[in-house]
């Protein structure tokens, strides 16, 4: 059964996704990232300029299949694309599809934006619902 956890006050989702996916990357992890593609389109940007000569290499739904293969993160609006199903990083505000296909899913919470934080109740609902254990990271308590 897939391992959910949910990642609780995010002071900024998108910096905290690049510093997760940098993290996933160092420990030979294989990520998707899914959000709505606007959202996917900025990461994608950050992703390349996270600091002075750091990016993190990753795959886009329109990257030709080597680079799929190659990428150990890719940015996909549906994660059911993926041909790798390790850990998956939601950033959307639904439930991802096939999310139970992946060893681990990750939300991400966002510290002030109400609705976001709504969207994650409505989320823990559903998994609860669905027999999922939820494991919580509260990101203040860590800092």
């Amino acid at each position: 059964m897939t391992e959910v956890a949910f990642h609780f006050n995010a002071p900024d989702k998108l910096a905290y996704a690049c510093r997760f996916a940098r993290k996933m990357l160092r420990s030979e992890h294989r990520l998707v990232i899914t959000a709505p593609q606007p959202v996917l389109d900025q990461l994608d940007g950050l992703l390349w300029n996270m600091a002075p000569q750091e990016f993190v290499a990753h795959g886009r739904a329109d990257s030709a299949p080597q680079v799929w293969d190659a990428s150990p993160v890719l940015l996909l609006a549906d994660p059911q694309q993926s041909s790798h199903h390790e850990v998956l990083l939601n950033l959307g505000a639904e439930v991802p599809r096939g999310f139970a296909s992946f060893a681990r899913l990750i939300e991400v919470v966002s510290a002030g934006d109400e609705l976001d934080r709504q969207q994650a109740r409505t989320r823990w609902r559903d998994y609860t619902q669905r027999g999922y254990f939820i494991v919580r990271h509260d990101l203040v308590l860590k800092s």
